[in-house]
């Protein structure tokens, strides 16, 4: 039983933050509500990959900012849930709509599973072991014909809302930001709960928490389970979008990807996942219409795309981890509070802009 004394010195952080934030927020959320009836469908397809990467990368940060767990393992995760919720749909006759949940307590109980004999090893040791679950998990998907179609990949149905089929960026991108906005409070209010703030005094000291009487192999096995749940229902969403999903689908530069999100965004900090998935998403889409617009003066630009895109990654990676440890999320708290407030060497300081791991 965890000691009450412990978990109560962990103050919550603050939930709606400033009320300049909180404005800033409910303006982005209305604009991305409001983009089905003006925006282009390029506009539409970039916004729901957006809200796709936020979910990944707030359950990576459960995992990884908030509970100390380095992770590799996030391609895998959400191909459990695309795959998961993709033979729900079509082998049970599930409603696509409630395969999507589905897909995430698949890949849930994955998580539990591997985190098992895992979770007895730390840093770099768990980060291999989490790496070598993606390659279990696609050399099952390729080999596994009868259940994921194999290479040839697997069909997805649109989900519905009554008779409404949501079979295009246009009606799924108030699904998927609907679903965003309830995964990032619950992410928030998780952590004013025992489990959340057990989940941050594991990552501070597992040691002195587990001294202090917290199981810390139970609280990691749930930070495990919660953080493939985000993750698989991502994958889930994902595999709506696209419609017809391959092991091509989820490769292992989605993991590389999301832990960018969350250093580059800020490590233990909802907003910085937010960020983090915003700017990485928005960045490839900025250099392709930058090599574009210049591939007439510089014809081979164009080819040079990709690199260009894993040189600004690393770039910005070590520029963040000298310059900002804390992410963006760590401007935006200085951006949107009061000059002069002193929060600092609280939790919810710690909590609110990503403490160190």
């Amino acid at each position: 039983m965890s000691d009450p004394r412990l978990l109560k010195t962990v103050a919550p952080p603050p939930l709606w933050g400033s009320p300049l934030a909180r404005g800033i927020t409910l303006a982005a959320l209305a604009g991305v509500f409001t983009l089905p009836f003006w925006g282009t469908s390029y506009l539409l397809d970039v916004a729901t990959r957006t809200g796709i990467a936020v979910i990944a990368a707030l359950g990576l940060n459960i995992l990884t900012g908030f509970t100390g767990l380095i992770s590799l393992g996030n391609a895998a995760f959400m191909a459990i849930g695309g795959y998961a919720a993709g033979y729900l749909a079509t082998k049970t006759g599930l409603a696509p709509l409630l395969a999507i949940p589905a897909g995430g307590l698949a890949s849930a109980l994955l998580g539990m599973v591997i985190g098992i004999p895992s979770l007895r090893l730390k840093g770099l040791y768990l980060a291999m072991a989490t790496l070598a679950a993606h390659f279990i998990v696609e050399f099952f998907i390729v080999h596994a014909d009868s259940v994921t179609g194999g290479v040839s990949g697997m069909s997805i149905p649109s989900p519905r809302l009554g008779s409404i089929v949501l079979d295009s960026d246009k009606k799924l991108l108030p699904l998927v930001w609907l679903m965003v906005t309830g995964a990032a409070l619950f992410a928030a209010n998780l952590f004013r709960t025992r489990a959340g703030r057990a989940f941050i005094a594991i990552r501070d000291q597992e040691v002195s928490a587990a001294v202090m009487g917290i199981d810390v192999f139970r609280y990691k096995l749930l930070a495990f389970g919660v953080s493939s749940f985000y993750v698989g229902t991502a994958g889930a969403l994902l595999a709506c979008q696209t419609k017809l999903i391959s092991p091509e689908t989820f490769p292992f530069s989605l993991a590389i990807d999301s832990l960018a999100m969350i250093i580059i965004g800020g490590l233990g900090s909802i907003a910085g996942s937010v960020f983090g998935a915003v700017f990485l998403t928005l960045l490839p889409e900025l250099l392709r219409v930058t090599t574009t617009s210049l591939s007439g003066v510089y014809p081979g630009l164009v080819m040079l795309l990709a690199s260009l895109k894993e040189l600004v990654f690393g770039i910005l990676i070590i520029v963040f981890l000298i310059a900002q440890p804390h992410g963006i999320a760590a401007w935006w708290r200085t951006l949107t509070t009061r000059r002069g407030r002193n929060v600092s060497g609280s939790a919810a300081t710690t909590l609110d802009t990503g403490g160190n791991v």
